[in-house]
């Protein structure tokens, strides 16, 4: 029993030690409180850089898998070869470009579509428009009538080892100002390039690569 001199009563001992626990749950309350303050304050910032992260995994189809799966079949279909760091880095920009892929319309030319078919599922995929062609005939109703961003062409059609040149005539007939990417493996830059020739990727990935840089050129164009 506490005495009238001696030992402090429990009546006394815990208002003292109610103090002493909350004086030690202040700082924890006042770091929730500061974290609070800087969710709400950079929340936009914060959504915004996610947003283009996001973007880009519905745009490929919700699994990065699903672009690495089509690259890989379209080098296959190629038969060309590509090192593990040109693929990665083919895949980094597919990811990082979804935004600017997004809308994209692109003409494919080709007698043989058979063989283009992972690399048309894979820019499908990727939010883009694709409409494939077996001619310049079947081509040029819709390159008329129709705003592309990018044209892909072969050479060779039917026998006719200049149809892929020939067509380039036809859009300067029509005055159809859109770039045009030669995909062959048997392009032979010494034979000489024609001036309406953006590019002549010859695996894949090069022809990932041109199309992201032509879309990317289309957008800063439209700003």
């Amino acid at each position: 029993m506490a005495t009238q001199y001696g030992r402090v009563s429990d009546d006394d001992e815990m208002p003292d030690a109610l103090w002493i626990k909350l004086i030690e749950t202040v700082p924890a309350v006042l770091w929730v409180a500061f974290a609070a303050a800087v969710y709400f304050t950079l929340r936009r910032t914060l959504i915004q850089r996610l947003v283009p992260r996001l973007t880009a995994l519905r745009a490929l189809g919700v699994e990065v898998e699903l672009a690495a799966d089509l690259l890989d079949r379209a080098q296959d279909e190629s038969q060309s070869t590509v090192t593990a760091t040109a693929r990665r880095t083919a895949l980094g920009r597919l990811e990082h470009a979804a935004d600017v892929l997004q809308g994209g319309k692109i003409l494919w030319v080709d007698d043989r579509p058979q063989g283009n078919v992972p690399l048309v599922e894979l820019f499908r995929a990727a939010g883009m428009h694709v409409d494939v062609t077996l001619s310049t005939e079947e081509a040029t109703p819709l390159f008329r009538r129709r705003p592309y961003d990018i044209i892909v062409s072969d050479i060779d059609r039917d026998g006719d080892q200049q149809a892929g040149i020939k067509m380039l005539r036809v859009l300067e007939q029509y005055r159809i100002d859109v770039p045009v990417l030669i995909y062959t493996g048997r392009f032979d830059p010494e034979r000489g390039v024609d001036r309406r020739i953006f590019a002549a990727p010859t695996t894949p990935v090069e022809l990932v690569h041109y199309v992201i840089d032509l879309m990317e050129r289309a957008r800063l164009g439209s700003l």
